[in-house]
C-alpha cells in the first residue's frame, strides 16, 4: 500500500539540494505509519518526536533556533546519536509546536546533511490559529491522501487486475472476467473509502458493521478535534457546516448554499467554519469556472462552489448509508448514487494530483469537473449509471473545442468524437488511469 509515496520518500532522501520534508493529511490517513516504514526500511537509526502525546519536547525549540544545540539535546533526551545520512528525525503532530515549525528555516539552511521529516494533520489550522511564521521555500511537501481505489484494490490482492488494465486498449471491449470484480471491488471501496485501519478491517474480516464502527470512531475523533483546535464560538458553526456535507450533496443542484446549513444563518457567519474544515482537509471545496481558460484557477468563481468530502466510505458512514443498499443498489439510492459518484472521482482526482473545477452555464448545462492537463483543458463528465448521453459536454465540446475528454459511467471502455474532442468512455473503476488514455497519439 502507498508504494507512490514510499517511491516520493525514497526520492526525497537521495536528493542533493534536500530540505527538510513536510508531510500533510487528514487525521488517520496513514502519514505516521509510513514514515515509520520509511525509516526502518532505509536508515540506520530514527528518532520519533511526537508534539502531541509529549508537550514537555516543545521546550527544547523554545530558547533559540540554533539547531546544533536543538540536535544535541534531541540525542540526549533519546538517548541517541544523530548522525547525518544514517538517521532520520521525525517531528509528528509538528502543528502543536509552533516554533519547531519556525526552526525549519534554519534547519535547511544550516544542516542540509540532515534527514528531517515532519507530520502534521491540523498544520493549516494551526498556522492561522497561532499566525505562526511558515518557512515558504524553505521546505519540501508531500500531501497524503486516504488510500485510492487502485490501491484498494491492490490492498484486496487483487495487483492482477491493475496490471490488466494499466495499458488496457480503448478498442477493445472489457468483458465480465474483469469487469464483474472491478464493479464489485469499486461498490466495496464506496463503503470502506480509504482510511486505512477502516480498509485493513476490511480485508481481514470483510465485515461491514466493523469497518463502519471505526468509521464511527474516526468521524467522532474529527468531531472532538472541532472542539480542541477550533475557536469556541466557532465549533457549533463548524458542526452544522460539517452535518451538512451529505444533505447537500444530496440535492439536484448540489451547489453549496449557506443558508441550507441552518435556518436563519448567513454565509457571513458560517464561511470562517467552511474554511476551518477545508484547513483541516476534512472538506474539498471545487469552485465553479464560466469561461473555462488557463489557468483555471485565475478564472474560479470562489463565491460559488460545491462541497465534497475527503473520503468516500466516512461520507457513506455519515450518511448512514448502509453496505446492503450500495451492494444492492436499491432503486431508492438512485439519486443519492450520483453525488456518491462524483464524490468519488473528486476524491481520486486529488490522488491523481489534479486540481479540479467545474463548469456551469446559466442552468442549462453542467460539467462536473475541468481539470488542466499538458497545456490543455479536461472535461470530466460523470454518470453513475451506463447512461452516457450528456447535452452539457456536447455543448462544452462545440463552445471551447478541448482536444480530449472523458466520460465516465458503467458502460464499457470506448473512444469516440464530440464535435472535435476525441472523448474516452471510460468505466468508473478505471478512474485511476485516465492520464494513460489522454496521453494517447
Amino acid at each position: 500500500m502507498y508504494r507512490e509515496i514510499i517511491n516520493d520518500l525514497i526520492k526525497w532522501k537521495d536528493k542533493k539540494r534536500r530540505k527538510p520534508l513536510l508531510v500533510t493529511g487528514v487525521r488517520q490517513c496513514g502519514k505516521t505509519y509510513i514514515i515509520e516504514q520509511f525509516a526502518k526500511n532505509n536508515f540506520e537509526s530514527y528518532i520519533y518526536m511526537n508534539f502531541e502525546a509529549e508537550e514537555t519536547l516543545s521546550a527544547i525549540f523554545e530558547y533559540d533556533y540554533d539547531v546544533q544545540r536543538i540536535i544535541t539535546e534531541v540525542e540526549r533526551h533519546f538517548k541517541t546519536k544523530i548522525i547525518p545520512g544514517k538517521t532520520l528525525v521525525f517531528f509528528d503532530e509538528i502543528q502543536e509546536c509552533s516554533r519547531a515549525i519556525t526552526a525549519l528555516k534554519y534547519f535547511c539552511e544550516n544542516m542540509k546533511e540532515l534527514h528531517l521529516v515532519c507530520a502534521g494533520s491540523l498544520l493549516g489550522v494551526a498556522i492561522k490559529k497561532e499566525k505562526i511564521s511558515f518557512p515558504v521555500g524553505k521546505v519540501n511537501r508531500l500531501r497524503l491522501y486516504p488510500m485510492s481505489f487502485k490501491e484498494f484494490v491492490i490492498a484486496n490482492g487483487r495487483m492482477d487486475l491493475i496490471e490488466t488494465f494499466k495499458e488496457w486498449p480503448v478498442d477493445r471491449p472489457i468483458p465480465d472476467l474483469y469487469s464483474v470484480p472491478m464493479t464489485k471491488l469499486l461498490k466495496e471501496y464506496y463503503i470502506v473509502g480509504g482510511m486505512p485501519e477502516a480498509v485493513k478491517t476490511w480485508v481481514e474480516t470483510h465485515d461491514a458493521d466493523e469497518v463502519e464502527e471505526i468509521q464511527n470512531e474516526i468521524l467522532n475523533d474529527y468531531a472532538d478535534d472541532f472542539s480542541k483546535h477550533a475557536p469556541v464560538g466557532e465549533v457549533p458553526k463548524i458542526k452544522w457546516v460539517w452535518d451538512s456535507v451529505p444533505v447537500q450533496l444530496a440535492k439536484e443542484n448540489n451547489k453549496f448554499v449557506f443558508s441550507h446549513v441552518k435556518e436563519g444563518k448567513r454565509s457571513a457567519e458560517l464561511e470562517d467554519a467552511l474554511e476551518w474544515l477545508s484547513d483541516a482537509g476534512l472538506i474539498i471545496k471545487t469552485e465553479l469556472v464560466e469561461k473555462p481558460e488557463i489557468p483555471l484557477s485565475g478564472f474560479a468563481d470562489k463565491t460559488y462552489f460545491k462541497v465534497y468530502m475527503s473520503d468516500i466510505g466516512l461520507l457513506r458512514a455519515k450518511s448512514r448509508l448502509s453496505a446492503e443498499t450500495i451492494m444492492e443498489e436499491a432503486s431508492l439510492y438512485i439519486k443519492y448514487k450520483g453525488a456518491f459518484a462524483e464524490n468519488y472521482v473528486q476524491n481520486e482526482l486529488d490522488a491523481l494530483n489534479k486540481e479540479p473545477y467545474f463548469w456551469r452555464s446559466g442552468n442549462t448545462a453542467e460539467i462536473d469537473f475541468i481539470f488542466e492537463g499538458k497545456g490543455e483543458l479536461v472535461p470530466v463528465e460523470v454518470k453513475s449509471a451506463d447512461n452516457t448521453q450528456a447535452k452539457s459536454y456536447k455543448s462544452f465540446c462545440k463552445k471551447y473545442e478541448p482536444r480530449n475528454g472523458i466520460k465516465l459511467s458503467r458502460k464499457n471502455i470506448a473512444v469516440n468524437m464530440c464535435e472535435e474532442t476525441r472523448t474516452f468512455n471510460i468505466p468508473l473503476y478505471l478512474c485511476w488511469n485516465i492520464d494513460y488514455y489522454i496521453s494517447l497519439n
